[in-house]
């Protein structure tokens, strides 16, 4: 496996961890766990942060001036990296939104048991 290759992998690999601890993060908010969503969100931006910095080395040599090979796979790579940021910022505030209804429904129940 070549340079460039393994950067491929290492774009789809931690795109793919930043959207596995973006969703279990979530669950963990709907389960009103906020402390363990916040250390799940935590590592869903250092694997973010990962990929990211494969991609900008990738882009730092093409405008040096070296080529960099478009392959399927670099698309693919792309792609996931694209959707890893997205899904991460929705969830983000999905999560800031669960807090909210969680705490207007706790609140409610306590009122309705005065």
């Amino acid at each position: 496996m070549n340079e460039l290759e393994i950067s491929i992998i290492n774009i789809i690999v931690n795109a793919g961890e930043t959207k596995s601890y973006a969703y279990e993060a979530l669950a963990k908010a709907n389960e009103t766990k906020y402390e363990e969503a916040d250390r799940l969100m935590k590592k869903a931006n250092e694997a973010l942060n990962l990929a990211h910095n494969a991609q900008t080395e990738m882009l730092h040599k093409e405008a040096s001036g070296q080529k960099i090979e478009i392959s399927v796979l670099f698309i693919h790579a792309q792609d996931h990296l694209m959707t890893a940021i997205s899904e991460k910022n929705l969830i983000e505030q999905i999560i800031e939104l669960r807090k909210v209804v969680n705490t207007l429904v706790k609140n409610k129940g306590e009122k309705s048991n005065d």
